[in-house]
């Protein structure tokens, strides 16, 4: 068991203190913002007794008796007047004097404890301090978000390299491919996919040049080339659309010529989709629409956004944000409004207008065609494909006797998702995504855990028998799972040396002393043996048996090791600018803690390795995350694709009434394209129970529209 020492008594007091931790933690957020190797004011002070044993406040002092009456105060000139609405100024005190800074220290209870929040704190104990230091630093917008290829990726990577090393964990990689010594505390590799560099671009219109981020910008799936050619107009670049909608001429080729695309769907007079209620249906996705002209061979794309659009942008994309799907082997760009509208005015043979163009695309009436040869356009782009640099980070505690060669890996992953860009509502891209329970929490947690168990390993406590545990901090989980797949592909230690996988994600939010372990039924008895774990930690522990997940320990059940994954559960900040520092739970963060080290230690020293087994296809418990649930364990379409891959269905619930499948790919939402699982967990907190909804699905080569009866969350959780 765990050190009985270390928080321990403080521990059965969440609900309080959890409740006082929310009201003072935006106080405590200026105070604990820090860089490796700071330490807190009061990280070295006598540890305040716990709010179990403390005595229970003192009553209200009496009030003291009435002073004498003071000598009339000199007349001071009037104050300067109020604006109105304003607070009035109040009358301050100059005495005048010399100081010494070093006795100076004012008492005065009138105007509050200056010591609330390092009092409130310190009852939680040292552990919570450091683990709430952590998630500050990490969701400072200073470390941009942590998306991969970021600088505040980079600055990730050395804290919690940092941190690993000054809890004294040996290095887990070796410096380099081919070496046998581990000497490295990182495991780097190139992302696929990440942001094009370019290194040069060019796009002239006749004798004009436009210029880049004004005129044109490079899309981040572009391809690089140099081509001078005219155009053809694709219209929306869709395939088999609604009602038989086609854009493209039977045997369309645009060899030889610039396919001109306009961007979203068709639209009615207004400016609104004609195929969906809200925004915009499946059909719009750009990836599937780029693919569409691929097939018919043209030299160079662009892309246009269509004026009048009530729900679509008006402004250039970046190249950052715009990597639609897989890089294609031709440039492609995107013009401004205002250049496309004076471009396809002239190349049209009718002198039409983009608006015109816009309208007859709507109506379906106009479908691709070649324009004018003379009039061309000259596209220049030099770019560099070399992926986003990306690292995971790992330490190590040396185990000991002849369980030594055998390994526990205790893993959360390190990034989140920037500025938005990826992973979350288009309504949200731009802005800042602190990630603190999403997964600075997890990442702390792994951080205090390293440290508590290489204390433990080299204490006398400790046996002689014991596993290796590798600690891992995964980097692009939020990319799909890229961190974790990259060491299951590429390991350090081989597969069957493990034990157990244990996952922490979002873990900074316990809730009612109430979290879910996901994965008791990858293993023969599992539950069976982690049973009086759970029953000894005073938590309410969900033990789900799935070993599946849009988390990291998903990869590590892939290959056949054993997992856990501790989650406190979702809320209304998932993926959203407001997953802030001061939303998260310190005092119960470090209950997660002391039973993520109680498992730890059983399954580190227990003789009996681990059988893996595969658990039961199901979509795990009810994480409560809206009114309505509809049963699916989301999973990862291919990069750059819309809509939201089916992993698992649950019985009995509204996916499963309704025929969704495992593999089925959820595209639509009432016509509305699903963009991903954020934008889904988004759809379904807009619905009650009862409300029927229409999904569209991809099954195979077939596309499917499913009536969708949404049942009732039997897990709902306050946001």
């Amino acid at each position: 068991m765990h050190d009985q020492n270390r928080v321990h008594s403080t521990a059965r007091c969440t609900p309080r203190i959890g409740s006082l931790a929310r009201s003072i933690a935006v106080s405590v957020a200026a105070s604990l913002v820090a860089v490796p190797g700071a330490t807190l004011a009061w990280a070295n002070s006598p540890a305040a007794p716990s709010a179990q044993d403390a005595a229970p406040p003192a009553a209200p002092a009496p009030p003291a008796a009435p002073a004498p009456p003071a000598a009339p105060a000199p007349q001071t000139p009037p104050s300067a007047p109020t604006a109105p609405g304003a607070t009035p100024p109040t009358n301050g005190e100059v005495i005048e004097g010399a100081v010494n800074p070093y006795t100076f220290e004012p008492v005065d209870p009138s105007s509050g404890n200056a010591n609330a929040v390092r009092d409130l704190l310190h009852s939680m104990g040292e552990d919570a301090i450091e683990w709430f230091q952590h998630v500050q630093t990490l969701s400072n917008p200073f470390f941009e978000g942590r998306a991969p290829g970021s600088r505040g990726s980079e600055l990730t990577h050395d804290y919690v390299e940092f941190y690993l090393k000054k809890a004294g964990l040996e290095p887990a990689f070796p410096s380099e491919p081919e070496s046998k010594s581990w000497t490295s505390h990182r495991q780097t590799w190139l992302l696929p996919g990440g942001v094009v560099e370019v290194v040069g671009a060019g796009v002239t219109i006749g004798d004009r040049a436009l210029e880049r981020g004004v005129g044109f910008e490079v899309m981040g799936n572009s391809g690089e080339g140099v081509v001078v050619a005219p155009l053809a107009f694709a219209g929306y670049a869709i395939d088999n659309g609604q009602d038989g909608y086609e854009s493209f001429e039977a045997e369309a080729d645009f060899s030889g010529r610039i396919a001109v695309m306009l961007r979203y769907e068709p639209l009615d007079e207004t400016g609104h989709s004609l195929w969906a209620e809200r925004r915009f249906s499946e059909h719009s996705a750009i990836s599937r629409k780029v693919a569409n002209l691929i097939r018919r061979n043209p030299s160079a794309v662009i892309l246009v956004n269509p004026p009048g659009a009530v729900d679509g942008r008006t402004a250039l994309e970046t190249t950052a944000s715009s990597a639609f799907g897989p890089a294609v082997d031709v440039p492609v760009i995107q013009l401004s409004q205002e250049e496309a509208d004076a471009l396809l005015t002239r190349a049209d043979p009718q002198g039409r207008t983009l608006m015109a163009l816009r309208r007859a695309a709507d109506q379906g009436a106009q479908k691709s065609f070649n324009m004018k040869d003379d009039v061309r356009v000259s596209i220049t782009t030099d770019i560099e494909q070399g992926g986003t640099r990306a690292s995971n980070v790992g330490g190590v505690v040396r185990g000991k006797g002849s369980l030594a060669n055998e390994w526990v890996i205790i893993g959360a992953h390190i990034d989140h998702v920037g500025y938005g860009e990826f992973g979350t509502s288009p309504r949200y891209r731009g802005q800042l995504h602190p990630g603190a329970d999403d997964n600075a929490s997890g990442t702390g947690a792994l951080l205090v855990l390293a440290r508590r168990m290489n204390e433990w390993a080299k204490s006398e406590a400790a046996p002689q028998e014991m596993r290796s545990v590798l600690f891992l901090g995964f980097d692009a989980e939020e990319s799909g799972l890229r961190g974790s797949r990259e060491y299951t592909r590429s390991p350090t230690l081989p597969l069957e040396s493990i034990n157990v996988m244990v996952n922490m994600d979002m873990v900074g939010r316990l809730r009612n002393d109430e979290l879910t372990v996901a994965g008791v039924g990858t293993a023969e008895g599992f539950l069976d043996r982690i049973r009086p774990t759970f029953e000894s930690s005073g938590l309410k522990v969900h033990a789900d048996p799935s070993g599946r997940g849009p988390s990291d320990h998903a990869s590590f059940h892939s290959v056949g090791v054993p997992v856990l994954f501790i989650f406190t559960g979702s809320h209304g900040d998932y993926h959203r600018p407001s997953d802030r520092g001061h939303t998260v739970n310190p005092a119960g963060a470090v209950r997660v803690i002391e039973l993520a080290e109680s498992l730890t230690k059983q399954l580190a020293t227990d003789p009996a390795k681990l059988v893996f087994k595969q658990a039961e296809r199901t979509a795990g418990r009810d994480r409560g995350y809206a009114r309505v649930r509809l049963g699916i364990q989301p999973g990862l379409t291919e990069e750059g694709d819309a809509g939201v891959k089916v992993e698992a269905v649950s019985e009995g619930t509204s996916a499963a009434d309704a025929g969704i499948a495992p593999g089925d790919i959820l595209l639509a939402w009432n016509g509305t394209l699903l963009e991903g699982t954020a934008n889904m967990m988004e759809q379904l907190r807009g619905h009650k129970p009862g409300d029927v909804v229409k999904i569209r699905l991809q099954r195979g080569a077939e596309t499917l529209e499913v009536d969708v009866t949404l049942k009732e969350s039997q897990q709902r959780r306050p946001e």
